[in-house]
């Protein structure tokens, strides 16, 4: 066997900045040392700047507070949450590399059915590394990994997939669950580990957790807006759902992939499910129109970049949401405010890499 100062290079070292959104000293990682350590982190404080957070011996990170967003954005810092977990999506802006993880500060790591630690940021790549096939569904799940392929009756036009964007990762324990399920379930633990990985297929929406994903930042990153929440807004907890809603439509619309099922973490905490409630109880009866807005959304073909899709969907967002309620409009003026500091802070370069060859201009 290797000595471990042979130890292989992790995936990505270089590659990969992992964004962790907290309002609390992160002894957390300690548990992730032998997953993280060889990475970057960035760490957004959320809440009061003048607190100090603690972070383990031995990470390389850099921090931001609410003094630094202000400062590095200026006017444009109001498109960025406070005192909601929202605040992450400022990690992505400011990361220089091509991919992302993001995890909360209450997720540990899982065990497989086996016993062996899971180590989620390297399912995370090895997702991200391989294509997806939303054009067609293999009920094999993804045909990429070891001991699967795709199927008798799968189109051989569409074998080689296309870029996976995202990487959606799930949880043992505390489900994420809505606060009236939690109400109702309060006991409830999910202790069912599904070894499998599967295409969202396209034109399908899905629920986006925050806690546990991964993306490439090139392919789809201006998209990964967590929208206004928390401190002064009428709704929380629907940020990484915002964020979802608006990726699918764009992936979809450009070609790209969106995975979820492996890999899994052990979420400890269940959040508190009145407070949760309050958040929410906008959201609750708001997504009954958001989603049926997100189903009928058509971007256009002139929209070829995700700056182009993302400034579009805030338009018909505006123009269709705003009738629901008028901080849609708002947020509205929020997406167009975000793509505008994403590319101060990342000029614009290049197109959509296809899944084999040059990108597309």
């Amino acid at each position: 066997m290797a000595s471990a100062s042979h130890a292989p290079t992790p995936l990505l070292k270089d590659e990969l900045d992992i964004v962790i959104p907290t309002i609390r000293n992160l002894d957390f990682l300690e548990m992730w040392r032998p997953f993280f350590q060889p990475y970057h982190l960035i760490i957004v404080q959320d809440g009061d700047p003048s607190k100090t957070i603690r972070v383990p011996e031995g990470f390389d990170y850099e921090l931001y507070n609410r003094n630094d967003i202000n400062r590095m954005l200026g006017p444009k810092a109001s498109c960025i949450s406070f005192k909601d977990s929202a605040c992450r999506c400022f990690g992505y802006m400011v990361s220089k590399k091509k991919y992302i993880y993001t995890i909360d500060d209450d997720c540990f790591v899982a065990k497989d059915p086996s016993g062996k630690d899971i180590n989620a940021l390297e399912q995370h790549i090895k997702n991200l590394l391989s294509p997806s096939t939303p054009f067609f569904f293999n009920t094999l799940y993804d045909p990429y990994r070891v001991g699967a392929d795709f199927v008798r009756g799968y189109p051989f036009s569409l074998r080689e997939g296309v870029p996976t964007a995202v990487s959606h990762g799930l949880w043992l324990n505390i489900p994420d669950y809505d606060a009236p399920t939690q109400l109702v379930k309060p006991l409830e633990r999910n202790t069912r580990y599904v070894d499998a990985i599967l295409t969202i297929p396209k034109g399908t929406l899905f629920p986006m957790c925050g806690m546990n994903l991964a993306f490439d930042r090139e392919l789809i990153g201006p998209a990964m807006y967590f929208g206004l929440m928390g401190d002064g807004q009428p709704i929380g907890r629907y940020d990484d759902m915002w964020a979802g809603w608006c990726t699918k439509v764009i992936t979809d619309h450009l070609g790209l992939g969106v995975k979820t099922g492996l890999p899994y973490i052990w979420h400890s905490k269940a959040s508190n499910p009145f407070v949760n409630l309050k958040k929410e109880y906008n959201g609750i009866f708001w997504q009954e129109e958001l989603i049926p807005f997100f189903q009928s959304v058509s971007l256009p073909k002139e929209a070829t970049t995700v700056q182009k899709c993302y400034l579009e969907l805030a338009k018909q967002v505006r123009a269709k949401l705003g009738k629901v309620d008028g901080y849609f409009n708002k947020l509205a003026d929020s997406m167009v405010t975000w793509i505008e500091a994403w590319d101060e802070l990342n000029p614009p370069k290049g197109g959509v890499p296809t899944a084999n060859g040059p990108p597309k201009k």
